[in-house]
């Protein structure tokens, strides 16, 4: 169970009934003024253990074991392909951040005859969204009747993506294994007929290991995953059998909260979720709050707007999606081309730069680090400002590459026109559109 911070406490040095341990009590080695204070943060997650140098042995152990994340991290691998889900420490991503987004998987079966085409198409397929590269996780191959052991190992040679492969039967599963061998796949699924065997073959591959129940009894669900992590597998994923909207939103948000805030251990792991061919569904499983998403059938359609929302759920909302400050070169600019200037906040730089490339005529875009923020945010926030511009010009060498010392600032911020000619005197200060869209018609207008 987690220790409340006066619990911590009692296991830090200044507490110690050791003299030579208790002397470095309140040190401020760790960063804070007292120990007291550091064991507040560690309550909260705020701190590491790492940060007291003389906290002793037996004490780190029971800390260590007390600060470990509520939902184990669970590992899969493919060829150079690492999907890592689990860990996560609040139910709301405002309270912090979620830290590993779920898989998401295509199911296949081994009587579908294009099952390897299906899987080469999951591999290969990926998406360019405000400079990221969205891609899906793997393939999900199912025993239905046909040759299972064949199947994985055409899917394993098509795809490079990890794979879960869904049997409840031992001996199908151990032919899959084999198959899948230098894959760090998921095995699902234990069930309350077949834990033992299943268990010993995620021990003897050391694979992680599905529990399932039919649903969604969260009693019998955490019994069985204590069965099975008594046998010494300590991956262990689960599902609680529930494949409707209703159910699932409410047995998963209940197992998340049972991981969290009751810090209940035998339910601390990741969950998979099978969404059929619902998008919807799909989407609230990313949400809430699977580590593992299965959908039937491959869509780009379909894909596209999942990736994009797992991508935004899973971004810090603390840090800005961002891109990297300095110049850009759009539709091949020669050095008598404009020059225009954007903060590096995603949405903007691919907003503007859109634009740009759309009118047809080149141009050069000074990109200023603002953290992150829009060019009105950034300017309130002083972090786009006239010395911040100048800076970058300097910084880049972009009046080395240009013939003529001109420069267009977004409209929105017209008041640092002045400002900039005092910080470039020799530049020729411009004020462009308010909105992206404008840019084209003005370039047109101005440099066309």
């Amino acid at each position: 169970m987690a220790l409340s911070g006066l619990e911590i406490y009692k296991l830090l040095p200044a507490s110690s009934k050791d003299p030579e341990v208790k002397k470095h009590g309140n040190c401020k080695e760790c960063g804070f003024p007292t120990c007291l204070a550091f064991a507040m943060k560690l309550g909260q997650k705020q701190a590491e253990l790492s940060q007291c140098p003389y906290v002793e042995e037996e004490s780190k152990a029971q800390l260590e074991a007390s600060a470990a994340p509520p939902i184990r991290l669970i590992t899969l691998s493919g060829d150079g392909h690492k999907l890592e889900v689990g860990n996560e420490t609040v139910l709301f991503r405002h309270e912090k951040t979620f830290y590993h987004q779920p898989g998401l998987f295509v199911r296949v079966k081994d009587t579908q005859a294009d099952a390897a085409e299906v899987a080469k198409a999951v591999g290969e397929y990926t998406v360019d969204y405000v400079g990221m590269d969205l891609t899906l996780d793997g393939v999900a191959v199912e025993a239905d009747g046909g040759d299972f052991a064949a199947t994985v190992a055409a899917v394993k040679e098509a795809c490079p993506l990890p794979l879960v492969l869904l049997t409840e039967d031992p001996v199908t599963a151990e032919a899959g294994l084999k198959a899948a061998e230098g894959i760090q796949s998921l095995l699902w699924a234990a069930t309350p007929e077949n834990w033992e065997a299943m268990a010993k073959l995620a021990g003897e591959y050391k694979v992680p290991l599905a529990v399932h129940v039919d649903g969604g009894d969260v009693d019998a669900l955490a019994a069985l995953a204590e069965q099975v992590q008594g046998t010494g597998v300590e991956d262990i994923v689960l599902d609680p059998g529930v494949r409707d909207h209703v159910s699932s939103l409410s047995v998963f948000t209940q197992l998340r909260r049972l991981a969290l805030k009751k810090n209940e251990r035998k339910v601390g792991y990741p969950l998979i979720a099978f969404a059929g061919d619902d998008p919807v569904l799909a989407g609230q499983h990313i949400a809430k709050y699977a580590g593992f998403v299965v959908v039937d059938g491959f869509s780009p359609g379909t894909v596209y707007p999942l990736l994009v929302m797992r991508a935004n759920i899973f971004t810090d909302p603390q840090k800005p999606i961002q891109v990297k400050p300095g110049v850009y070169e759009i539709n091949n600019p020669k050095p008598s081309d404009p020059l225009m200037v954007t903060t590096n906040f995603s949405i903007t730089y691919f907003s503007v730069a859109n634009e740009i490339e759309s009118s047809g005529i080149p141009g050069w875009l000074l990109v200023a680090d603002a953290e992150g923020m829009s060019v009105l945010t950034a300017w309130a926030a002083g972090k786009f400002d006239a010395e911040r511009i100048a800076k970058s010009v300097t910084s880049t060498g972009i009046g080395e590459k240009l013939d003529h010392q001109r420069m267009v600032i977004p409209g929105h911020v017209a008041v640092l026109m002045g400002e900039l000619e005092e910080e470039l005197p020799d530049w020729e200060i411009n004020v462009g559109p308010r909105e992206a869209v404008d840019l084209p018609n003005f370039l047109k207008m101005q440099w066309g």
